[in-house]
């Protein structure tokens, strides 16, 4: 699984992430969040199964960031592991996002 999507209680729209979130998975990130179904108003990046990350998928989050509060969305970033949460924290995506 690299991005798979799911809208969950009709308002949430969950993209779920695969092992690697890296450079390979530019155009299927964006197809994820670019056309929405017209209920929704929250987006959860789950990062459960996500090792590893590098510095074009905190690209690619902030790209997500900017396009979503344009369109008034709210978004999260969520069930991260240990080693991908400190990355997260070390580029202060803590700020940015809210992270669980």
């Amino acid at each position: 699984m690299a991005i798979k999507t799911e809208q969950v209680q009709g308002e949430r729209w969950v993209i779920y992430i695969g092992e690697k979130f890296d450079f390979s998975l530019v155009t299927d990130f964006r197809q994820a969040y670019s056309e929405l179904p017209a209920s929704i108003k929250h987006i959860e990046v789950d990062l459960s199964n996500t090792q590893y990350m590098d510095s074009s998928a905190l690209g690619m989050l902030l790209n997500m960031q900017k396009l979503l509060a344009d369109k008034n969305l709210t978004y999260s970033i969520t069930h991260c592991r240990a080693a991908v949460a400190r990355i997260l924290e070390i580029s202060r995506f803590n700020k940015k996002f809210t992270i669980s």
